[in-house]
């Protein structure tokens, strides 16, 4: 049975624990509502710009295959790469496992038809155990800050994905990331960025409630048909100036990053708010470890006592005889 004083010294260092967990859980909790802010502020612009270039992407398969290349479906799939949003840091509950996990799945699921596996681009230092877990190739690292403001942060990575696939060296390109649903709830994806598919399955970043998206012209359509109204009503005409190529060139791209840079603030904000949530839960679990180990060493120092008095009693008893 440990002593009392070995019973105080583990009190004290659960205490000091319990104090770096509250620090860590108001520092997260500052960070998260930044994240949060800007995960709000840029959604509509984020939603507004995937929908007109899904509607881009419809038009180039609509008889305009040559519209722009990344716009243009391959016939074959080589070789896939994937962006891999992660954290810096761990004590953050299940965040980067939840991610990594859905890749991997993702990665299963298209197995049959790929026939390479594919390089994963990572974006924080967490996301290497896609190396060392499942032996997947890492093509590049690059570092990831806590709080995301500008677009220009993911330039030098959506530069490198973007000339990659125009290179030919991949021919889908993938970003797996953490969507923000709320403080209690993160949901692991993977969204498909390059080339730009009117059919693939995840389509928007961070619907969130109601869903209020803007809907492609596709949507629109289905929508139309379903009301047995005119089809032609609801189909876009796009006009370029001076030239198509001129205008995609420089329109593309741009929505590209914008779609990463959405990716990236969706996960900082899932990230906080998961590291906040572990946070306070550690802060919990250190109040009721030291409420057990107080009870311990009150029992444990009752005992002593109790044990103390039955001594004197029985050396009271033996003087007296």
């Amino acid at each position: 049975m440990p002593s009392t004083k070995d019973i105080q010294r583990r009190i004290k260092s659960v205490t000091n624990t319990k104090k770096i967990t509250r620090a860590m859980e108001m520092v997260a909790a500052s960070k998260m509502r930044k994240a949060v802010e800007a995960v709000l502020r840029t959604r509509p612009y984020a939603n507004l710009s995937w929908s007109t270039v899904l509607n881009l992407s419809r038009a180039a398969g609509n008889g305009n295959e040559g519209l722009h290349p990344l716009l243009t479906r391959r016939k074959t799939i080589k070789k896939v790469g994937i962006i891999l949003i992660s954290s810096n840091r761990g004590l953050c509950g299940g965040f980067n496992t939840a991610i990594i996990n859905k890749a991997h799945e993702s990665v299963k699921k298209h197995a049959e038809t790929d026939k390479e596996k594919p390089d994963f681009i990572i974006i924080g230092k967490k996301g290497v155990a896609v190396n060392k877990y499942y032996g997947y190739n890492l093509a590049a690292e690059f570092d990831k800050a806590d709080i995301i403001s500008e677009v220009k942060e993911v330039l030098p990575i959506s530069g490198m994905v973007i000339n990659d696939y125009l290179s030919g060296k991949y021919d889908k390109i993938m970003v797996a990331y953490t969507d923000f649903i709320s403080a209690a709830k993160q949901e692991p994806r993977v969204k498909q960025l390059l080339p730009v598919d009117i059919e693939a399955e995840e389509e928007y970043l961070g619907i969130v409630g109601q869903d209020t998206r803007l809907k492609t012209d596709k949507e629109l359509i289905d929508q139309k048909q379903a009301k047995r109204l005119s089809k032609d009503e609801y189909t876009y005409e796009y006009t370029f100036e001076p030239s198509p190529s001129a205008v995609l060139d420089e329109m593309v791209p741009r929505l590209i990053e914008v779609q990463l840079f959405q990716a990236l603030l969706e996960s900082n904000a899932s990230e906080h708010s998961a590291r906040m949530s572990a946070m306070n839960q550690a802060t919990g679990a250190a109040d009721d470890m030291v409420k057990e180990l107080t009870l311990f060493y009150n029992k444990a120092r009752q005992a002593a006592i109790t044990s103390e008095i039955a001594e004197i009693s029985a050396g009271a008893n033996a003087l007296a005889e």
